[in-house]
């Protein structure tokens, strides 16, 4: 397994290694020793899974008081997956980073908790499956607009496929700092 620096200190990016014949392909999509020795020494108590159409966006989320860390892949099709550093007195405040996941290059990415994480659906559908190190917890979601003005994402399209409660969520300048999460070095 290869694992990769991103632009954001402590998000990484995963490469496992993929074994390919005529048959078809074999990957180990976790191995809690691999990662460990990765420097991932999390236990992960909740898995999910997505399917999305193309043209959907769903984030930009986290939790505040619970955050969840994830590890995020796509079991089939394609994303543009963003994340954001948005922990009050971070170095890297308003900073984020964006990958292309995919069925076929088999990458995944580490969100460290804390860190809000949204994506655009590229392909007519995609399944996405993450680990998380905490429970979902719908009151302790906290919600910015994917497209706040002072981020500057370059997300694929303009007009996505959201649920309301994505359009609607707040700007960074609609919120006070207890919305936020802490950043602690």
């Amino acid at each position: 397994m290869k694992v990769f620096a991103t632009s954001l200190q402590g998000v990484s990016i995963f490469e496992p290694d993929i074994f390919t014949d005529l048959r078809g392909f074999f990957s180990e999509t976790f191995n809690k020793r691999r990662y460990f020795d990765a420097g991932l020494k999390l236990d992960f108590v909740q898995d999910n899974h997505s399917r999305s159409k193309r043209g959907v966006l769903r984030g930009l989320h986290c939790q505040r008081n619970q955050p969840q860390g994830k590890l995020v892949r796509v079991a089939r099709g394609s994303i543009y997956d963003v994340v954001v550093d948005l922990r009050l007195g971070s170095p890297s405040f308003k900073k984020w980073f964006g990958i292309e996941l995919s069925d076929e290059n088999q990458k995944q990415v580490w969100i460290p908790a804390g860190f809000h994480h949204g994506f655009y659906t590229l392909t007519d559908f995609a399944d996405v499956e993450y680990k998380c190190t905490d429970y979902y917890q719908p009151n302790d979601e906290c919600s910015i607009r994917w497209n706040d003005p002072t981020l500057l994402i370059n997300w694929p399209n303009e007009e996505p496929i959201m649920a309301d409660k994505d359009r609607l969520a707040p700007l960074l300048s609609q919120v006070d700092d207890s919305y936020l999460p802490h950043y602690s070095s």
